[in-house]
């Protein structure tokens, strides 16, 4: 089990938009196995899923360390978690976080939860955040080696970085 790729999954699910099962098969487009298996109580699921997460990273973001603790281990309480040693493959033996779930919603929560336990356990509680690009709000997991990520995307980092230029260019001008 590759727990950074699951807390990167899980800020993936927090910013997703899922109206509706064709935004969750968009979402889940590089897993497409999974498709066959959405179905309607799954975009239930995830939205109520996503509302509960959030406040994880916004905890972290502040450095709130017992917020964060207290809700991912009250999430891990409400959405119990299987981990299954993974034998597909015998010579490379590793964690999966359920052969059994019994829904798509189910497993990408197991997912979530374990990659965000993990994560928090080996790199720490602060490693989560919100973007600080001022017209965006989307989560990201912060796995820089000196906790420098500030912001989602590449994207959102140049929009704040013009923006600071252009702001320093017109004081410099007054």
């Amino acid at each position: 089990m590759d727990f950074i790729r699951y807390a990167e999954r899980a800020a993936a699910l927090v910013n997703a938009d899922l109206p509706d099962e064709a935004a969750l098969h968009e979402h889940l487009a590089d897993r497409s196995w999974l498709h066959r298996s959405v179905a309607p109580a799954d975009i239930a699921s995830l939205t109520s899923f996503q509302a509960e997460l959030r406040p994880v990273f916004e905890a972290s973001d502040v450095d709130d360390v017992p917020l964060v603790v207290g809700s991912l281990n009250d999430l891990l309480a409400s959405h119990p978690v299987t981990p299954m040693i993974s034998d597909h493959d015998p010579a490379n033996l590793h964690m999966h976080v359920t052969n059994r779930a019994s829904s798509v919603a189910e497993l990408l929560i197991a997912e979530s939860l374990m990659g965000l336990a993990n994560l928090v356990c080996d790199l720490g509680a602060t490693r989560l955040g919100i973007c600080s690009e001022p017209r965006c709000d989307k989560v990201f997991v912060d796995t820089s080696p000196n906790q420098s990520r500030r912001y989602c995307s590449d994207r959102c980092s140049s929009r704040a970085n013009v923006a600071a230029f252009r702001a320093r260019q017109k004081a410099a001008s007054a």
